[in-house]
């Protein structure tokens, strides 16, 4: 099966679920996130699953190349053994100029050392181009695990959100004053017209939450998926 869809299903919400089971062995609603390793392991599965329902190669969804993808998921999941070709085709990270300053800007507060800061970085940049809230399409199942997750790799940025502005366009509104521009001329945000699209709601339904309650999560023995077995 195509690595693209690691699940072959028509739902796509239950795409994401079984590409999360498949890498943690539960649920993304009964993960315990109390430690800050499991709270990793949970932010790079919850990407890695929501890539999983989209049609372009996971690696291009998830910011990463080939090569980093593997590394991530043999470090962090190293019950999954690769054997989709794609992924062993060295593929190198193809991102646009917008995705990259994003980039930059994250990897150059990380507040952790590691792989996971130097791919998270990468892996938040490219989910920021998305339609929808960024904790959504981090595959994260509410504002407060995003906040969590920037507190804790890119602390220093993460510290100059201090009116609590949705994220994206905090990420570009830092950048551009990095640069010396100013991108509104307003004095006081709640005057602004446009207050809503930076400190509007961002609550919503996970985008890998069931759509029926009682449609529980069956996975199967052995499982197989898109070119991953565990």
């Amino acid at each position: 099966m195509n690595i693209t869809r690691v699940a072959d299903a028509s739902d796509g919400a239950h795409t994401g679920i079984a590409t999360y089971h498949l890498l943690t062995g539960c649920h993304p609603a009964k993960a315990d996130i109390s430690s800050d390793s499991d709270f990793d392991r949970h932010v790079l599965a919850s990407i890695v699953a929501a890539a999983a329902m989209e049609a372009e190669p996971i690696f291009d969804k998830v910011g990463l190349s080939s090569d980093e993808l593997a590394a991530l998921l043999e470090q962090n999941f190293p019950s999954i053994r690769i054997e989709d070709e794609k992924l062993l085709l060295h593929c190198k990270r193809d991102e646009s100029d917008e995705v990259a300053m994003v980039r930059d800007l994250l990897f150059a507060q990380r507040s952790t050392e590691g792989d996971t800061g130097r791919w998270l970085a990468a892996m938040i940049a490219r989910r920021a181009i998305e339609p929808n809230h960024l904790w959504e399409d981090l595959g994260l199942r509410d504002r407060g695990e995003l906040a969590r997750l920037l507190r804790r790799h890119f602390a220093p940025l993460a510290a100059r959100n201090i009116n609590n502005m949705r994220w994206k366009r905090f990420f570009y509104r830092i950048l551009c004053e990095d640069d010396g521009l100013v991108i509104c001329t307003m004095p006081v945000c709640t005057q602004c017209t446009d207050f809503n699209l930076c400190f509007g709601d961002e609550s919503g339904q996970s985008r890998m939450a069931e759509r029926r309650r009682d449609a529980l999560l069956q996975a199967p023995a052995p499982v197989t998926a898109g070119g991953w077995t565990s």
